[in-house]
């Protein structure tokens, strides 16, 4: 017995990485998958081969059901024919795994528009599209419905990635409200931020200047340790199972160290810590007078490493 029997996913970015060891795992457990991808590079650029169809094949070829099915979902249309089409094919949908993303680095500075618009089209429209579409139908079968979505620890902040945090900061919002307004359709949303050696990890300054150097992409070699994309699903198939019912709303992570320990975690919830009030109008003299000693007691600047430091393999400041 598999922990998903009889039910139907569509993992989005499933031709590589997570989304891939995703897709495969949620099979093993008796999910019938609807790979999902677009089938180009992190940087958006057309692919020679159809990886998507591959992983769909294997699937297949291990025993397991899977369709692939070309999207950008981005595209509005392109994400509504992909709900269609697998409820068309196997009758209903009962998990959404948002995956799919891209990057565009850039210091704010030196960021264009196209940088911006496509990383938030990818990854914050496109769990926007998905998850709509997706919802459409739960509201109507209101039954059963699970969505998990890609967020980072970016969402905390990180340099050079202005875009990609603002993309997934928006998901975890995204997926707070979504959460609210469909719990009464028996429908939860959460996210999740995980940590894994993938073709988007490539581009990290660290692993370009590596990659100089002859070394090769750190993805290649993620099989079997703390980094591998496999550790990844076990979680996403627990927040997509029936057994999650009261789970809804929140923000998961996991990520790997060294020897090999893989760690899952629960984010909190932005509250309020400090107050400060008045029962009249306020003196802007007396706000200035008190922040430093109220609000503003403690307070630091955030840290920031340089693009050496980057490239030297130090992390970002957390």
């Amino acid at each position: 017995m598999g922990k998903l029997d009889g039910l139907v996913a569509v993992v989005t970015g499933a031709a590589h990485g997570m989304g891939r060891a995703t897709a495969e795992r949620f099979a093993r457990e008796g999910a019938k998958v609807v790979v999902a991808d677009f089938n180009v590079t992190v940087e958006g650029q057309p692919l020679a081969s159809n990886p998507g169809q591959e992983v769909a094949n294997g699937i297949a070829k291990a025993g397991g059901q899977a369709t692939f099915i070309h999207t950008d979902v981005s595209n509005f249309a392109m994400a509504e024919r992909t709900v269609a089409q697998t409820i068309e094919k196997y009758g209903k949908l009962d998990i959404v795994i948002n995956i799919a993303g891209n990057l565009r680095e850039r210091m704010i500075f030196n960021m264009s528009e196209e940088e911006w618009d496509a990383v938030i089209a990818t990854h914050l429209k496109g769990t926007f599209n998905m998850t709509k579409f997706a919802s459409i139908h739960w509201r109507q079968r209101r039954e059963y419905g699970r969505v998990v979505s890609f967020t980072s620890g970016a969402w905390l902040g990180s340099t050079g990635q202005v875009n990609y945090c603002a993309a997934k900061g928006g998901i975890v919002s995204l997926m707070k409200a979504c959460a609210m307004e469909m719990v009464r359709y028996k429908v939860n949303a959460n996210a999740f931020a995980p940590m894994a050696w993938t073709r988007m990890n490539d581009r990290e300054l660290e692993q370009q200047e590596a990659q100089k150097r002859g070394e090769p992409p750190r993805s290649t070699r993620a099989a079997g340790t703390y980094g591998d994309p496999a550790n990844i699903p076990p979680i996403l198939a627990y927040l997509s199972s029936p057994q999650a019912a009261n789970v809804s709303g929140h923000v998961f992570g996991g990520y790997g160290s060294p020897p090999d320990v893989h760690r899952y975690v629960l984010y909190s919830d932005p509250e309020e810590v400090r107050a400060i009030y008045t029962t009249v109008p306020w003196d802007i003299d007396r706000l200035f007078e008190i922040f430093p000693l109220t609000l503003g007691k403690g307070l630091t600047l955030p840290g920031a490493l340089t693009a050496d430091q980057l490239r030297a393999g130090q992390q970002q400041p957390m």
